[in-house]
């Protein structure tokens, strides 16, 4: 497994390649201090398996970097490390199509926590951002199941590649359905998450436990 962590701060990659030698003793560890040079490292490495980006980097806006990495490489996991935790800045990430967002305030254990749950096929969202008024669990929803819920397995499935940011379009390809197929399968969970759009979906599957794995 390769690994990029892209971040201007030399203690902060220091500090995540300890953090990732713990968790995954055998992956490679790459590092890129700026947007030319995180571009150029994942085009020589294009089997890179997660890249950690900062959203303050010298030379191109952090957002924009994370879209151009969705577009272009859209079987790698994006996550967002950033000192910028606030709720507007983690919808956004998820908008663009981040797998999860650490805040970088969060100590070890709770990095460890949440890249083991990334790892695991999980959305990680700070806890802070899950408990705000908008991000809370439906009334009526505390700890149901999908199927309580009345979301079928190939919901399940779609909203498992939700969770990892793919569009409808590449969920059409990985899932062998037709695109209007799709839609109506995010209509579904939106409705039955009592989301208004599929960032609010990922926040409410988050908020509920789930954990799904393709």
């Amino acid at each position: 497994m390769k690994i990029v962590i892209i971040d201007d701060h030399a203690l902060i990659r220091e500090a995540l390649r300890g953090v990732f030698k713990e968790l995954k003793p055998d992956a490679v560890v790459l590092e890129a201090s700026d947007a030319a040079q995180a571009l150029q490292l994942i085009a020589t490495h294009p089997d890179t398996a997660m890249v950690l980006l900062d959203l303050s980097l010298p030379g191109r806006d952090g957002f924009e970097l994370l879209s151009a990495l969705r577009r272009d490489h859209p079987a790698m996991s994006v996550v967002v490390l950033s000192g910028f935790a606030d709720r507007a800045n983690v919808r956004r990430a998820l908008d663009h199509g981040a797998l999860g967002f650490i805040p970088k305030s969060a100590s070890r254990e709770v990095m460890i926590s949440a890249l083991n749950l990334m790892f695991s096929g999980g959305v990680y969202i700070p806890p802070e951002i899950l408990a705000a008024p908008r991000a809370a669990t439906p009334i009526g929803m505390p700890g149901k199941s999908p199927a309580e819920l009345g979301l079928t397995d190939r919901q399940m499935d779609v909203l498992a590649l939700m969770m990892q940011g793919k569009s409808n379009k590449a969920i059409c390809r990985q899932l062998d359905l037709a695109e209007p197929t799709v839609k109506n399968h995010v209509t579904a969970i939106l409705k039955a998450l009592h989301a208004s759009n599929r960032t609010e979906a990922v926040i409410a599957a988050s908020a509920l436990g789930w954990v799904l794995q393709r």
